[in-house]
């Protein structure tokens, strides 16, 4: 398989293995793969979630189960607050 890099990742990929970190481009190339593969795993293990917690909370709303939007609206206040401050 031939793979075509554009000039900077040509020189990206070059520039590990001048560092010593990888033997060859191919070891480059491979890790970027893994890690790709890694990242879309993670990224469908996320949606699936996402969609669980949304099936739950619809499934919530069909049985008249809900919350007042001032409630609501105060918790995602407090929430967006503290993680500011945490930063």
């Amino acid at each position: 398989m031939n793979v075509s890099l554009t000039p900077e990742l040509e020189q990206f990929v070059q520039s590990k293995v001048e560092n010593g970190r990888y033997n060859s481009a191919s070891e480059v190339v491979r890790e970027a793969l893994r890690l790709l593969e890694e990242h879309e795993k993670m990224r469908s293990t996320q949606l699936a979630e996402f969609n669980r917690e949304l099936g739950r909370r619809l499934a919530s709303l069909d049985r008249g189960e809900n919350v007042a939007p001032a409630t609501t609206r105060a918790r995602l206040q407090r929430k967006s607050r503290n993680q500011r401050q945490r930063r």
